[in-house]
């Protein structure tokens, strides 16, 4: 194994890795605290809770920016809007609505992240720290590399609609490999898709001295449950071509493919609990009281809900897949090839909502 080490100074990050992908691999980046520093500590709304908490924190975050950023962050809420999300890096999607982390200063990012934090779940490995982690991993790209919009400073943040206790607001915010939108309406979160997810190293790596590998959970999760069918159950499941990405991803609202697989009425309780795992990495990525709503009206639609999958049952190779479709859920996890990393595979990952994307507003 020949490994290389490689600094770069103007970034202030070091990386350490190795030409083949092991699970032993590692990868290291020292933090970049201009462009992804840590949420801010906005004391004056300490003592606020729930939407009160999220409007006093967007409030502090468009008074720290100045009155050309702010016009580029706040726009009127319309799904047209809402719509201008991608997972492509900055470099080859250029539409995407608001303002860039480049754009800002290191204290106004922290008011932004501060509000990020409070609208995302907060479960381990999911909600803002995987939102976090996404980032770290866009600066391992950048520092690798990569040369086509990649790092914190290419993601960006808007507020469609001023966030309020009456009427409709959306948070959005993405960059490469992800895409977070929460709308609320009447001062009540009512939908966190489209939502995506994506990674690449897939495999552990560490930032700033902490240990990264967002989307584990998910792999785990999808694995497990696909490991726990017979093999007859399998051989239903398994879709008659390869599929080689997401199929409802950005740009292609409403283009859900037609049903296939395995429907869950047939499984016992314990691989139906396993579905309901694999669903709930996702939806804990918002906020416990909103996923708790949501995961409970999928839970009562699991009988008509349908898995699939095409590959190895690993999720590990390339073209292997998996989906959860049901009358609303839709959650696919695709394996792409790697492409700063050629020797692993990478994910990407869309949870929708047949009904509710875009606040239901689709």
């Amino acid at each position: 194994m020949i490994n290389f080490k490689i600094t770069l100074l103007s970034l202030n990050m070091v990386f350490i890795g190795s030409c083949n992908s092991s699970d032993s691999d590692n990868y290291n980046v020292a933090e970049n605290s201009d462009s992804n520093p840590d949420p801010i500590e906005v004391s004056d709304c300490s003592q606020e809770v729930g939407i009160h908490k999220i409007i006093c924190l967007a409030d502090a975050f468009m008074a720290s920016l100045d009155d050309e950023q702010r016009s580029v962050v706040l726009k009127s809420y319309s799904v047209s809007e809402a719509k201008r999300w991608s997972n492509y890096p900055a470099g080859v999607y250029r539409n995407r609505v608001g303002l860039s982390f480049g754009e800002m200063t290191t204290e106004q990012i922290g008011y932004a992240k501060a509000l990020l934090a409070e609208t995302a779940g907060s479960r381990e490995n999911e909600g803002w720290d995987e939102l976090q982690q996404l980032m770290n991993a866009d600066e391992l790209l950048l520092m690798n590399g990569g040369s086509y919009g990649y790092g914190a400073a290419s993601y960006h943040i808007a507020l469609l609609g001023r966030p309020a206790t009456t009427g409709t607001f959306e948070i959005q915010f993405g960059g490469h490999h992800m895409a977070f939108a929460n709308t609320y309406t009447d001062g009540v979160l009512v939908s966190g898709t489209p939502s995506f997810r994506g990674v690449e190293p897939f495999s552990e790596f560490t930032y700033n001295g902490v240990v990264n590998q967002p989307l584990l959970q998910e792999n785990d999760a999808f694995s497990t449950m696909l490991k726990a069918l017979s093999t007859e159950e399998l051989a239903i499941a398994e879709m008659d071509s390869a599929i080689r990405d997401i199929q409802a991803g950005p740009q292609r609202d409403n283009h859900f493919p037609s049903t296939a697989g395995l429907k869950c009425s047939v499984l016992t309780t314990h691989q139906k609990d396993l579905v309901i795992a694999a669903i709930e990495t996702y939806v804990y990525d918002i906020n416990d009281t909103a996923a708790e709503a949501l995961i409970a009206i999928y839970a009562n639609e699991l009988n008509d809900t349908y898995i699939a999958y095409s590959g190895s049952t690993d999720l590990t190779n390339r073209n292997d897949y998996v989906r959860i479709d049901g009358p609303s859920v839709w959650i696919e996890y695709s394996c792409q090839s790697g492409i700063n990393f050629p020797n692993e595979t990478h994910p990407h990952s869309v949870w929708r909502d047949k009904s509710r994307d875009y606040g239901g507003n689709n």
